[in-house]
């Protein structure tokens, strides 16, 4: 019985490397939620982290199932592209969660963007694309603060009237 619960923690991937793949979808997609966090939206920091994590998780998963049972016969057969497909379908159902129509005007999709970007990192992340995962947020960032400083300073159509 003690075996069968000790071979429940092999995995084809070494120990320390999936938690560094699942702390770096967590560090990265911190830093995205630090912005959606400073300007008080709805998905800030732990929103952030925990869909970055839950889509390494994801991904890691997938690996580990192609890894094990890739090898049983020629029948078996695996796409990785399918939990990219998944994991992009249930962030993505997340993210419509925090976009709001009130009043004529719709709230969120830069907070629905983010989420569906945290992930995309995860999915970096988890498939051992740290590279990836570190230029995506990245350049988040570069989308997230100054453009938004930008968009303050940009005219528009409403300021003619």
């Amino acid at each position: 019985m003690l075996e069968v619960f000790a071979s429940s923690f092999a995995t084809a991937t070494p120990f320390a490397e999936i938690l560094a793949r699942m702390l770096m979808a967590c560090v990265f997609a911190f830093v995205i939620g630090v912005d959606r966090e400073y300007r008080s939206r709805p998905a800030g920091l732990r929103t952030n982290m925990l869909t970055a994590l839950a889509a390494c998780a994801f991904t890691i998963i997938a690996i580990e199932m192609i890894s094990d049972l890739g090898s049983y016969d020629d029948r078996t057969q695996l796409d990785p592209i399918r939990v990219v497909q998944a994991v992009t379908a249930g962030v993505a159902f997340l993210a419509a969660g925090t976009i709001i129509q009130s009043g004529g005007s719709v709230k969120g999709l830069t907070t629905g963007a983010g989420m569906w970007l945290a992930g995309a990192v995860g999915l970096a992340c988890g498939a051992g694309y740290l590279t990836v995962g570190f230029i995506a947020t990245c350049l988040a960032l570069l989308i997230l603060i100054p453009i938004n400083i930008f968009e303050k300073k940009m005219p528009t159509k409403d300021d003619e009237n």
